[in-house]
């Protein structure tokens, strides 16, 4: 696979073309996603609940998050690799800086961040000291006890247009992609056409540019359960490696995520 950058997938969106991604956290699964030529890779917070078997994310580490960055690096050298900050990591701008520096030393190209436009002068002080940044907005499941649990976020107005405006102060803040997690697809599709970065969704529908699922869900292997969003693809094609083409192909085409697994 040739090495994937933040230009790659600009030039996808440019064309329409979907792209696919994934969580990972070794660098078996991660040559494994890699041989299967997925272009972007995430190490997510939520290894806490996947691997670490917690209620939720908020008990993970920096040190956590650049153990399984590097595992994850040397298995898959040419994704574009994001990895997740966590949980009061960056509460100021400048343990943001220190924190996410402790990240790209260990092998991402670019971190994570979760909330709406606050964190613009975060973004800003990142991205001009060489860290680039994906913004994450919708279900954030660093405010679970916020929201109150793990709830679809932007079904009334006043909150979905707020959300469209963090999404462009974000992105005008520097943010070179957008995830969005849990929201209804009209505003998904809203959001993706409203911005010149490419926007990724999870629960958002097949209308962004990009899909990513948590690898665990992919292969049926959650430890809790299904999320509506996601599907088994290793029981559909019951070998691991075709479960990822497939994946990949289903979102290349549009056939991933379908209705059965769109918010609406």
């Amino acid at each position: 696979m040739k090495k994937v950058t933040i230009n790659t997938l600009m030039k996808l969106k440019e064309e329409g073309r979907k792209f696919a991604s994934s969580t990972a956290y070794d660098a078996s699964f991660a040559q494994l996603f890699e041989q299967q030529e997925m272009p972007v890779l995430l190490v997510g917070d939520s290894l806490g609940m996947v691997l670490q078997g917690k209620a939720d994310t908020l008990p993970v580490t920096v040190e956590d998050i650049a153990y399984h960055t590097r595992c994850v690096r040397a298995g898959s050298p040419n994704s574009l690799l994001m990895s997740d900050m966590p949980f009061m990591s960056y509460a100021t701008p400048e343990q943001a800086c220190l924190e996410a520096g402790k990240l790209m030393q260990a092998g991402a190209n670019m971190v994570k961040l979760e909330g709406g436009s606050w964190l613009a002068p975060t973004v800003r002080m990142l991205t001009e000291r060489a860290v680039p940044v994906c913004a994450h907005l919708g279900l954030t499941p660093q405010s679970v006890n916020i929201f109150g649990g793990f709830k679809v976020q932007g079904r009334d107005q006043e909150q979905a247009d707020q959300m469209v405006k963090d999404a462009l102060e974000l992105q005008a803040a520097g943010a070179q992609i957008i995830l969005l997690e849990c929201v209804p697809s009209a505003l998904a599709e809203r959001i993706t056409q409203a911005l010149n970065v490419p926007v990724i969704g999870i629960g958002a529908g097949n209308v962004t540019d990009g899909q990513i699922l948590v690898m665990h869900d992919m292969f049926g292997i959650a430890a809790n359960y299904m999320p509506k969003f996601s599907k088994n693809f290793l029981a559909e094609t019951g070998d691991m490696r075709s479960a990822v083409t497939k994946y990949i192909t289903d979102v290349e085409s549009g056939a991933f995520p379908g209705p059965d697994h769109t918010i609406a």
